[in-house]
């Protein structure tokens, strides 16, 4: 049995079209798990990031509080020497400028304090903006999945498989060929003809 070249071409066409939605889908799964993979990626990134912030912030807070508590310590033990010191002086009672004296360990000590505050203040704040940069960055690296996609490959592979049929068709009319339509349309009406 011989076969007309155009269908062998047309046959080859299709046999193209199955392997190139074959190679598409496959193409476009590798791409999906890549995509995925990237943003697994970005991801457990951000999570150690927030951790190691997390991590920093915690330390930071537990030296402020470690300071706050030596400053107490030492506030309490210089009153103690000055009270002693003051009575081992005449036996003066605290009055006038020894009391204030005695007040001014008190706002050295609330002034440390409140530096210690300001600073951690500080910190947490820049502690959140990191956050904030961490998600960022996370986002930015991140990227969209984009699913796998069969019914747009198979659609494309048939409107080549028909482009390619309707420029054979097309070119045996240029050529003063009888097209397949043509000869069906011959067919039937031979057909016609018989029965009539």
């Amino acid at each position: 049995m011989c076969v007309e070249p155009t269908t062998a071409l047309l046959i080859a066409s299709v046999a193209s079209a199955g392997i190139q939605y074959q190679q598409t889908v496959a193409t476009q799964k590798a791409q999906q798990q890549a995509q995925q993979r990237q943003n697994d990626i970005a991801q457990r990134n951000a999570i150690q990031r927030y951790a190691a912030e997390g991590l920093k912030i915690r330390q930071l807070a537990d030296q402020s509080a470690q300071k706050g508590l030596q400053a107490s310590l030492k506030t309490r033990a210089e009153k103690a020497k000055f009270i002693a010191s003051a009575g081992d002086a005449g036996g003066i009672a605290l009055s006038g400028s020894t009391e204030a004296l005695y007040m001014d360990f008190d706002r050295v000590k609330g002034n440390y304090d409140n530096s210690l505050t300001n600073n951690l203040g500080i910190n947490v704040s820049q502690y959140r903006r990191n956050l904030e940069a961490i998600q960022f960055g996370q986002e930015a690296q991140s990227t969209y999945v984009t699913p796998p996609n069969p019914e747009l490959a198979f659609a494309t592979g048939v409107l080549n498989v028909a482009n390619t049929y309707y420029g054979l068709e097309a070119e045996k009319a240029n050529r003063g060929l009888q097209t397949n339509a043509e000869k069906a349309r011959n067919r039937r009406e031979a057909g016609d003809f018989g029965s009539g």
